[in-house]
């Protein structure tokens, strides 16, 4: 089974600064592809993730000992010893994907049925990619309140919460507070994961122009959960604050921005940034943010023509472009490239350069399981950002490789042994486990996954797509 997504049309994109011309309708129709696909295919397999017994039934007096008398031992051992949970069922290999729909995939608000197919393939890539099963839960939960208390009450049945497309700033406020209630870690993808796989894409796209994350001047576009994050984090390894410009939907952030002020109770983040940021002082709108900088990170709003070519053309040489909105990103690749950019990055699978959470939280959750992790912090998002950066520099860097492609499957088991170690170093791991045998026992249980899917599909069991 491939993952890779191709992007044959995607050479004569990058030589375009060569004076050579693409093809841009056939770009167009496989930009369109996935879509029309995705209508067609959902229906016939209805859903993307099912349950199936991970233990033998040789015959139906298995089922003495699977359920009902057998079953009572194991939970009285549990209920003398709690921690036995994790021997006893598979609590310490499932997540709970939850969302209540608020922010879909730059669809915003489409409630809770509408987000499902997003969960159930998040649940997908869970398991084919870091051998993770992982639960969809949609929720109609509207509060803070009411979603703190449905998650919260989720904790006995899961090693783990991925928190999926949650509109900010209630985002914000239920992950901080699930993280201080919770006794296993609480994730919020489009925030962290986001910020991980972004960081070690970047940190890969400078080595190959040439540029310092310390002194590079980098526009963040869009400041919603997922560039918060990533400025966060671009923070925490090392990037200048004062040489960081975000801008939102209002215009550039700064200590004039008083609206955000007003409600800074609610975008502490946000208003933070106003403080430390943007140290020349600089106004306007996104052209305004983009005018010299090295790097544009943009999660904004689906485009195209959300950044407009020559606002490219405006950055300084070399230029870095993460166009990064889905199901469309801000500006076409190809247009990008074509206005200057050296490296242009989008969330989708179909051009190179794919800056996608898959990449990141397969295996950032495999090495939080393997260990028993109690919470997901900072130090364990650099430690997955760097291995997932170095995989890719040990294949080689160029313009259009700077991250690995969800193809690499191996890569997986690194960033997990990676974030294992990183939760034992930070004191947060239930369990101790050397490079080894988190590397080792990660590869073997990603291994298991693939080949099952595999075996189902020669089994006919998956049927093969129309």
């Amino acid at each position: 089974m491939s993952l890779d997504g191709g992007g044959g049309e995607w050479q004569s994109v990058s030589a375009m600064g060569k004076g050579v011309t693409p093809d841009i309708d056939a770009l167009l129709a496989k930009a369109r592809k996935p879509a029309e696909d995705a209508l067609r295919l959902h229906p016939f397999y209805r859903g993307k993730v099912q349950t199936l017994p991970k233990c033998p039934v040789r015959d139906l007096g298995d089922f003495a000992v699977w359920y009902t008398p057998g079953v009572a031992a194991p939970c009285k051992a549990i209920q003398e010893t709690p921690d036995l949970v994790y021997d006893h069922t598979n609590k310490g290999n499932t997540v709970a994907v939850v969302s209540d729909g608020s922010r879909v995939l730059g669809l915003g608000d489409i409630g809770p049925e509408a987000g499902l197919p997003v969960m159930e393939g998040k649940a997908l890539l869970f398991k084919y990619l870091g051998g993770v099963d992982a639960v969809p839960i949609c929720v109609r939960a509207k509060g803070v309140d009411d979603l703190v208390r449905v998650v919260a009450a989720l904790e006995p049945s899961f090693g783990g919460i991925n928190l999926e497309d949650i509109a900010q700033p209630k985002c914000f406020a239920v992950l901080d507070r699930l993280r201080g209630e919770m006794d296993i870690p609480v994730w919020h993808d489009d925030q962290q994961g986001t910020a991980t796989v972004v960081l070690a894409g970047l940190r890969n796209a400078l080595q190959v122009v040439g540029k310092d994350l310390k002194s590079a001047r980098i526009a963040l576009i869009g400041m919603g959960a997922a560039n918060v994050a990533v400025y966060r984090l671009l923070r925490a390894a090392g990037a200048d604050a004062g040489g960081i410009v975000a801008c939102d939907s209002k215009g550039v952030l700064g200590r004039h921005r008083t609206d955000i002020e007003a409600v800074s109770e609610f975008f502490f983040d946000k208003w933070r940034a106003c403080l430390d940021s943007n140290a020349d002082g600089a106004r306007g709108g996104v052209a305004d943010a983009l005018r010299g900088a090295d790097v544009c990170i943009a999660f904004a709003r689906p485009g195209p023509d959300v950044i407009r070519p020559e606002w490219i053309a405006d950055m300084a040489d070399d230029a870095i472009v993460f166009a990064c909105a889905n199901p469309v990103p801000e500006i076409w690749p190809w247009e990008a490239a074509a206005a200057g950019a050296r490296i242009v990055a989008t969330g989708r699978g179909d051009f190179p350069n794919q800056v996608n959470n898959a990449l990141g939280f397969p295996g950032i959750f495999r090495g939080v399981l393997d260990v028993r992790a109690r919470t997901i912090n900072d130090r364990m998002a650099l430690a997955a950002a760097q291995a997932l950066a170095d995989a890719a520099a040990e294949a080689g860097l160029a313009p259009d490789r700077i991250l690995p492609t969800l193809a690499d499957w191996e890569v997986v088991a690194r960033i997990a042994a990676a974030t294992g170690l990183a939760a034992q170093e930070a004191g947060v791991a239930g369990r101790t486990r050397d490079w080894d045998d988190l590397h080792g026992a990660a590869l073997a249980t990603i291994r298991q996954a693939r080949d099952a899917t595999g075996a189902l599909m020669a089994a006919g069991a998956i049927p093969p797509a129309p």
